[in-house]
């Protein structure tokens, strides 16, 4: 089901010349958003949207009624007016009211839900990683092009003014020949327990999971306002499982792509960026699960990936690392916070650069280190967002689906060699694994009919 990469620029450059555009009737017409996802990343979105000038939440979808109702609180709270609520996602898109789709639901969901609402002729903001695996982010980008729609992944730090001043200091030459980038991710995850098929004892009043949020127990009752079907979608059929549902699906394959592609894309998103690399022409991970007896995570806790790629016959190399438990601070990062180091490293021959979590910068230079440039400054990802839609310029925008889609795939290609156990070769012409015909076939997935992501969009 690969795309040869030729075919894939010619086919999208002919479907884009076709496409028509919906714009706003001025720059300050409010801008009509749907969310769909309602769960804690989803507060964030409604959070977002719902504080913005001329802007208006006009709709809010989850197959989780219970989580709908939350966020249905919460804007009454502040004053705004309800919107509109769905399970189905096709349903609301029927709407031709909204401008915009705001995606805040499980990976396995993020390409067709997207492919969807550009069809529908809406912008999106989806978040990371946009995609869960290479053949979906193929089709992602060929669907933005095809019905000319503004599509942003939501990969903040692109909207950091102070990360955006730290690339820019090492891409002039300020810190030498930038030759390796290293990302960190030492989140603390607990154990998620063990949990059987089916509902949970009502007894229990609430469930914790290793993500900190608080969640409802999962009782017949809870369950009865939960469209689990719709929930899997594209995903294999399988019995409810708590440890499969709310957050915890980020450690199955079938749903989500480990810590790596849960906090980790952030930080491989931001080292390939200030790297300034796009394709690897190798990639090799290893890894495990380490400590706990709990049910079957399928994904690493723990894994190292390294990536090699030649940027006009010169080799440079990006590493990057997933920890799950206690961990020291590195370089500084997050210091004074227990537990969790969240950042990059680069390293130049005239110094280096730290990236402190997600919108702090500070470097040391020459072979003294003395301090250098830094800077901190809050991200502005939301509003570049609702500027590009406005302003209809896909330059415009600062995490564009091509940028988050090429992030994603090194993401994908590092999941499939720890996988694996091997190296892999990537062919960026091609788009395909060079000599391995099994890690070709994890480029994509078996969908679960009707959830099919198109090879047609």
């Amino acid at each position: 089901m690969t795309m040869n990469r030729r075919d894939f620029l010619m086919s999208t450059a002919v479907l884009t010349a076709g496409a028509t555009v919906k714009g706003l009737a001025s720059p300050n017409e409010t801008v009509r958003m749907a969310v769909v996802g309602c769960g804690g990343r989803g507060q964030s979105h409604v959070s977002a949207w719902s504080s913005m000038p001329n802007v208006e939440i006009v709709a809010l979808c989850d197959v989780d009624e219970f989580r709908i109702g939350e966020k249905l609180k919460y804007l009454e709270g502040k004053g705004a007016k309800k919107p509109a609520t769905y399970v189905d996602m096709r349903k609301m898109l029927e709407d031709k009211n909204i401008d915009a789709v705001s995606i805040a639901s499980p990976n396995h969901w993020h390409a067709l839900q997207t492919i969807w609402a550009v069809q529908a002729g809406k912008d999106v903001y989806v978040e990371k990683p946009a995609t869960h695996n290479i053949f979906e982010s193929q089709q992602i980008i060929a669907a933005a092009r095809k019905y000319n729609r503004m599509v942003q992944q939501g990969s903040q730090s692109r909207s950091s003014p102070a990360l955006r001043e730290a690339v820019q200091r090492m891409q002039s030459g300020e810190l030498g020949e930038v030759y390796m980038a290293r990302g960190l991710c030492y989140k603390w995850r607990d154990t998620i327990g063990k949990y059987p098929d089916g509902p949970m004892n009502p007894s229990e009043k609430f469930s914790f999971t290793p993500g900190g949020r608080p969640e409802p127990c999962y009782d017949s009752a809870y369950l009865s306002k939960v469209d689990y079907d719709l929930w899997l979608g594209p995903a294999p059929k399988r019995p409810f499982n708590r440890n499969r549902f709310h957050y915890n699906w980020h450690w199955f394959w079938d749903t989500g792509n480990g810590d790596l592609g849960n906090q980790g894309i952030h930080e491989v998103d931001i080292a390939r960026w200030g790297l300034g690399v796009t394709h690897p022409t190798k990639v090799s991970a290893i890894g495990g699960k380490f400590m706990f007896d709990d049910d079957a995570q399928e994904t690493p806790n723990t894994i190292s990936a390294s990536y090699e790629f030649d940027v006009n016959g010169k080799k440079k190399m990006m590493t990057f690392e997933v920890r799950h438990w206690i961990s020291p601070h590195e370089a500084g990062i997050d210091e004074g916070k227990p537990g969790n180091t969240i950042g990059n490293q680069f390293y130049g021959s005239k110094g280096y650069l730290v990236i402190d979590n997600y919108n702090k910068y500070y470097s040391f230079l020459g072979k003294d280190q003395k301090p250098g440039p830094a800077a901190t400054a809050k991200d502005e990802h939301w509003a570049n967002f609702i500027n590009a839609v406005r302003s209809r310029k896909r330059e415009d925008l600062n995490a564009e689906i091509e940028e988050g889609a090429l992030s994603c795939n090194l993401m994908h290609l590092a999941n499939i060699s720890y996988r694996l156990g091997r190296t892999l070769h990537w062919d960026a012409k091609t788009m395909t694994i060079v000599n391995d015909h099994e890690a070709n076939k994890m480029l994509t997935r078996e969908y679960r009919a009707p959830f099919v992501v198109p090879k047609n969009v």
